[in-house]
């Protein structure tokens, strides 16, 4: 009879708690648990990777996709700083992954001794960029703490967590015993706030709600509040789509800007607020309100009018049960909406190349297809223009805004939704960062389409050297590959297109053949997108 030792434990809760894939790059470290991983291999996939950075961004993607907890699993030091930007990242997202990191030998840690791969206080480190970093110190410990740890995850604010243990204990016997649950908490919601809230929506007058990654599981809620107030909802990179682009009061970023010169309420729902608050202004004829689950975010730039520390979904039913009575007759303003609308789209419309090319991405891509950008020219201008249909199918990487996280997080995202088709952008600057995982998309059948704008330059460094800095051209120019070689070479299909209507034609021939792809699209220099990403003051 087999063995039943702390990483068949660890496995088992992760099992239990609805995780079906890891992913990962296996080491002498971390044998042990791999064995784990396949004595499960029924139950429990394992993908590996070319690089732990594409491991941590496919369990990133993952989550996003889903909103589930993901975990991938690598060795310690190297290995784990590998991975590093991608699980700062999911700590700015706030994505539920959970990092399983081998440790040197239990008797060595923090001696050292110079052990392979050995590094001063991984779990320190780690405590700065997670929710909740723990070590496994003895075999009994793994399943509680790996339930601990998805606990952690996904109670209130959302953020990454990680386990540690030593190589030697990952193998060490513990007895059988019924894998623990995750048992999320969340905050109960204040009645009283929630009649303030009610109280000061019912009496405005041009509302405004704001929407972030942490609404995206109250879209019907969301959708049903904004049509009782006649309020426009604006969600920027992972707020959209929570409220259809299709919806009359679905509004992007730059219409957004324009209405907050005049809104007398805003409402920011699971958003940190920044840009309306720290760039468009506030005065003292505009309230702010909010709804976030940390209790530290509503006042964190400016005291709120009003807070409701609680799930998105808890807090606006909340406000939904409590408005009738607060709320007189409305206007539409679905006029006024529409005229705001299309001056902007004659404005941005002026964005040429990127608009001919945003275009016919979303004419190719499903209306649940996911979408995922990169810090690109075309990445900004999707994130302005783009029109999105459903929560969770704009992935964008947040405040940590990093160069080269997109192909690797399309690939988890494709993991978890494998009917789903998904398209990745990058830069030829951001696209080599992972593009070794060209292999892994091939190896593990992921169909994820890749577009790579190829204009021989790192493109918003060489566009900022030459509006700031007089031309001053330094370190941005870039020598590529014949990247449509390159992918064919891996065994991924390639495509060469010259326009947007050439990468229209190759994206649906693509999608329709399931399989991985690249589209190859030679640009030049673009125009600038800052004005509509930074319009300035709004108010005084």
């Amino acid at each position: 009879m087999e063995s039943h030792r702390a990483a068949d434990a660890l496995v088992e809760t992760l099992i239990a708690n609805g995780l079906d894939t890891v992913y990962g790059l296996p080491g002498v470290h971390n044998d042990p648990l791999y064995d784990a991983f396949w004595r499960q291999k029924n139950r429990l996939r394992t993908l590996h990777t070319r690089h732990e950075q594409g491991a941590a961004y496919m369990a990133l993607g993952a989550a996003l996709a889903t909103g589930k907890p993901q975990a991938f699993a690598v060795v310690p030091g190297p290995g784990f700083l590998n991975a590093g930007a991608a699980l700062l990242t999911a700590y700015g997202m706030n994505a539920p992954v959970l990092a399983l990191v081998g440790q040197i030998p239990q008797a060595a840690i923090d001696r050292g001794l110079g052990q392979l791969h050995e590094i001063p206080d991984q779990v320190g480190l780690a405590r700065h960029i997670t929710k909740f970093a723990a070590r496994i110190d003895a075999p009994h410990e793994a399943a509680p703490l790996a339930e601990a740890a998805l606990t952690a995850a996904l109670s209130g604010r959302r953020r990454p967590v990680m386990l540690e243990c030593a190589m030697d204990v990952w193998g060490k016997p513990t007895p059988r015993a019924e894998p623990g649950l995750a048992r999320p908490l969340k905050p109960p919601v204040d009645e009283d706030a929630a009649e303030a809230m009610a109280k000061i929506l019912g009496a405005s007058k041009k509302p405004l709600i704001v929407l972030g990654g942490g609404a995206e599981d109250a879209g019907p809620e969301i959708l049903q509040l904004a049509e009782l107030l006649e309020a426009p909802v604006v969600g920027y990179r992972r707020g959209q789509g929570i409220v259809s682009a299709r919806h009359r009061l679905s509004v992007k970023l730059p219409v957004a800007h324009k209405l907050w010169r005049e809104a007398d309420v805003v409402l920011g729902i699971g958003t940190r607020l920044l840009i309306g608050q720290n760039e468009w202004g506030l005065d003292k004829d505009l309230e702010i309100l909010r709804i976030d689950i940390d209790p530290e975010e509503p006042n964190r730039f400016a005291k709120a009018a009003g807070a409701l520390v609680a799930d998105a979904v808890d807090g606006v039913r909340a406000l939904l049960k409590r408005l009738p009575k607060h709320l007189g007759e409305r206007e539409s303003r679905e006029d006024e909406i529409a005229a705001h609308k299309a001056a902007f789209a004659g404005q941005i419309a002026a964005l040429e190349p990127q608009m001919s090319f945003v275009q016919a991405m979303r004419n190719a891509l499903p209306d649940d297809g996911i979408f995922v950008d990169e810090v690109t020219q075309l990445g900004f201008a999707s994130r302005l223009a783009l029109p999105v249909y459903a929560p969770r199918t704009f992935l964008s990487p947040g405040y940590q805004d990093n160069l080269g996280w997109g192909y690797g997080t399309a690939l988890g995202a494709q993991a978890a939704m494998p009917d789903r088709a998904v398209l990745s952008i990058a830069g030829d600057g951001g696209f080599m960062y992972q593009v070794q995982e060209l292999a892994t998309a091939v190896l593990h059948d992921l169909p994820v389409v890749v577009v790579v704008f190829d204009n021989g330059a790192f493109g918003n460094v060489k566009l900022l050297q030459k509006e700031r800095f007089d031309s001053h051209f330094i370190a941005c120019d870039l020598r590529n590959p014949d990247f449509c070689k390159l992918a064919e070479s891996f065994g991924a299909a390639a495509y060469r297109a010259k326009n947007a209507a050439e990468l229209q034609t190759s994206l649906e021939k693509a999608f329709a053949a399931r399989k991985p792809a690249l589209v190859h699209v030679p640009c030049g220099e673009m125009p600038s997108p800052w004005p509509f990403l930074h319009m300035g003051r709004a108010r005084p």
